[in-house]
Formats: structure tokens, sequence, C-alpha cells
């Protein structure tokens, strides 16, 4: 019997780590589109097509309870655990941080759809965008009458860019200090962003708030519903440990 934790993110990490430690059976699993983890419990990176998908891959290695501590804008893979988790009548718990508050001085438009965002920067001249990968269209949008789009990601965009396109290749955790550079640097006056939550990427809404620059920013979709969803990791780690123990018991 295994606990799959999704992770790819700091927080499932940790806890893959924290539970291993404890000695329960852990697979790990990361897209490996970044790097991959040195945890020293079981990994499986590049996702479970290559399984046949998460719902045969629950089966072969007799997994017994899921935990989707995955980015809290990666719909489609909290969708597939909660289902894989139904279909093989096994928990499905989600690790999902909190969101970032909106402080004093800071100048947020919030967005459900990127649609109504692109349509409300479009008189700003030079963008700083941090919303992870984009497609084609959509860099097309941002780029078009633009002085100048820094877009920043983990991974190379795998579309051209345009030449007012400036691509800066970067993992967090950013310090204030860093982002204020940045955007003082390439004059932003505009900041593109999701509400990811968690300490790594919130210096950047720091920098905005300091500069009067505006945020714009994507709101968090609405996921499918786990059985229990947890914001402190103490707190899930206590559950989890407790459900293996009485599951061994």
């Amino acid at each position: 019997m295994y606990l799959l934790i999704l992770g790819g993110t700091a927080d499932g990490r940790q806890l893959a780590e924290t539970l291993h430690r404890q000695g329960l059976p852990i697979i790990y699993s990361v897209a490996g589109l970044v790097r991959v983890p040195t945890v020293k419990c079981g990994i499986v990176s590049g996702g479970f097509s290559q399984f046949g998908g998460l719902l045969e891959y629950v089966k072969q290695q007799n997994i017994t309870a899921i935990l989707d501590a995955t980015h809290p804008y990666a719909e489609k893979m909290s969708a597939a655990a909660v289902a894989a988790a139904k279909v093989h009548c096994i928990p499905c718990w989600r690790f999902y941080r909190e969101a970032w508050k909106k402080s004093p001085g800071d100048r947020w438009h919030l967005f459900s759809e990127w649609e109504g965002l692109i349509a409300a920067v479009q008189n700003k001249k030079r963008l700083f965008v941090t919303v992870g990968q984009v497609n084609a269209t959509q860099l097309e949008e941002l780029s078009y009458q633009r002085e100048l789009v820094v877009l920043r990601t983990a991974v190379e965009p795998k579309i051209a860019l345009a030449s007012n396109v400036e691509w800066i290749k970067a993992i967090g955790p950013f310090t204030e200090r860093e982002e204020l550079a940045l955007m003082q640097k390439y004059n932003i006056d505009a900041l593109l962003s999701k509400n990811s939550g968690g300490d790594s990427t919130v210096a950047e809404l720091d920098a905005a708030r300091k500069l009067n620059c505006s945020v714009y920013m994507l709101e968090r979709p609405v996921l499918e519903p786990a059985e229990i969803v947890f914001s402190d990791k103490k707190i899930c780690e206590q559950f989890v440990l407790k459900h293996f123990c009485h599951t061994k018991m």
C-alpha cells in the first residue's frame, strides 16, 4: 500500500520528505518539466500516460490514498486525482495553500478569464508576465502593439517570441529587492500574475505595491472537491499519519 503525493510544488516536496521520514510508503509524482526533486522516497516523473493513465497507475502500484499537493491552478491534474480515487474507492485529500490577501496600497484587478485580463491591459505598454506558460495566441495578444513584454517562466517557451518579448528563465523564491530591481530596470507599468499563494513569488506583489504598479491577477479555478482539504502542512501530516496508522491496524 502506498500514498501517492501529486506534487511539483515546494509544499508537495516537503510533505513527501516529512511523511517518508515518518516511515510511510510514499510515491511522489512530478511532471519533471523543471527538475526532478532529490527526495528519498519513490519518484515518478513525466506524468502517468506512460503507465496508461493515472487510473491504471493507481491500480498497478497498489495506491491506497492520494494527496493532491499540486499547484492551485493544476485544474486537470486535480480533477484526474479525484476521479481516480472515486473509481478505486480510495480517499483523495488535497493540500491547498492559502491564497494571497490584498494589502493596503495594492492595486489589484481580478479576472476569472484570460480574455478579460487582456482587455484590461490594452493601454499598458510594458508588462511583467508571471502567469506561467502561455500559448501562441496568448503571447500574440500580450505583445500586440506593446513596447515590451517581460515573460518569466521556469521552462523555456515552446513558441516563437516576438521581438518585443524578453524571456527570463527563473525559479523562485524571489526577494523583494530582486523584484524591485527587475521591475525598475524594465520600467514595468503592469504585472500579470496568478494568485499562487505561498512565499516563493509573493515578493513580486510587494514590489508592485512599493512601485504603485497595477497588478492584473487571474483568480484561482474552482477545483473538483476532494474528500478533505488542508491549508496547514502540520495538520495535513498529522492526519495522513493517523490514517495510515489506523489502516495498518
